[in-house]
């Protein structure tokens, strides 16, 4: 049976887990799942603009998969939450964003995606969360 190991991001993530009692990733041998991660800095403010939110969420997403030993190359599947921009879909601004990052942060791969709309998420004033699963591959 594999070691169950779980991680808290730096910064935000520490203050999360002190605050909140969870962490931002656990491993169980190659497997790795992340909790949702917004686009939050790490005092927990928000940017202003959605774009910047959701690069920030994916720069949050990277660092917590980096806490426990993986990469944007070992995703297999995303799972994402959002605000809608629009009455009866998600919409273009963060379709369109989400779509670039997946192309730059995953170039040779293209995950499954879950996405989902929400009326509201964990913190004020957030409108995203991506949560990922990776399977790490062995590499010489």
């Amino acid at each position: 049976m594999s070691e169950v190991e779980f991680f808290a991001t730096p910064g935000y993530g520490e203050k999360l887990r002190d605050s909140l009692h969870y962490s931002q990733a656990v491993r169980i041998g190659n497997w790795v799942e992340i909790s949702g991660q917004g686009g939050v800095d790490d005092d927990l403010n928000f940017p202003e603009s959605l774009e910047d939110e959701i690069v920030r969420a994916f720069d949050n997403v990277e660092r917590t998969l980096a806490a426990a030993g993986a990469g944007w190359r070992d995703v297999v599947h995303v799972n994402s939450y959002h605000v809608a921009s629009q009455p009866d879909a998600i919409g273009d601004a963060h379709n369109d964003v989400m779509v670039a990052q997946f192309r730059a942060r995953m170039p040779d791969h293209a995950p499954i995606w879950t996405q989902t709309g929400v009326t509201v998420l964990g913190l004020p004033k957030m409108r995203v969360e991506i949560r990922v699963t990776a399977v790490v591959e062995n590499r010489a």
